[in-house]
């Protein structure tokens, strides 16, 4: 082999196994709770208010039905605008028995937050939840809303619930959509642009979690 020619090989040969290295400290690092796989006939789902519901766009452009598009598994949308968390919590049992989801989405709280009602009631409102869905042998992610305030950052509690229940949870992705303004219909709701990019979020979390 000549001196070029064998460079260049160790060279490539270098490279192909940083890079494989550099995904195995990715992969070590990455400490997203698992999910089951979800197979091809799977079930989700995606239960909470007008964020779930896709107020703001038509209903094929909320984020249920976009994240139905891209993932290829039936994505059932059980949002209805203006809910707070206690009627959530009430109506959540008659949907799992009547779908059996292998995966709820919940992405709640919304409301209580708006109105100001208790954190601590609101966090019991979705631990309720988290545990209904657990019982129905369904699994759990959880999306958090942000306060709404200068810098939309996630109420405290979404955090300590998916850590207390070993939750994947999209922690970032409303604020990030609600800080712009191209990305939203009025206030405190996505465009159909703003709902693609929660899908598209979601997807990823839910590739992270070996889910799909």
């Amino acid at each position: 082999m000549h001196l070029k020619q064998s460079i260049r090989y160790h060279c490539w040969r270098y490279r192909y196994w940083a890079l494989i290295l550099l995904s195995a400290v990715i992969t070590a690092c990455d400490n997203t709770p698992r999910l089951s796989s979800l197979g091809d006939e799977a079930v989700i789902l995606a239960f909470g208010d007008s964020l779930t519901a896709g107020t703001g766009a038509t209903p094929d452009q909320s984020y249920p039905s976009q994240l139905q598009s891209i993932i290829a598994r039936d994505v059932i949308n059980a949002g209805i605008p203006g809910e707070l968390s206690s009627s959530g919590l009430r109506r959540l049992p008659a949907l799992l028995a009547r779908h059996q989801p292998d995966l709820v989405i919940i992405c709640h709280g919304g409301n209580d937050i708006l109105r100001r009602r208790s954190h601590s009631k609101t966090r019991s409102n979705l631990q309720q939840m988290i545990d209904l869905s657990h019982d129905s042998g369904a699994e759990v992610v959880l999306i958090g809303v942000p306060e709404f305030g200068v810098f939309l950052s996630s109420a405290a509690f979404y955090t300590e619930l998916a850590e207390d229940n070993n939750l994947p949870i999209e922690n970032s992705v409303l604020g990030d959509v609600l800080g712009r303004t191209a990305l939203k219909s009025d206030q405190i709701h996505p465009n159909s642009a703003g709902y693609r990019i929660i899908a598209e979020n979601l997807a990823v979390l839910l590739q992270k979690s070996e889910a799909i």
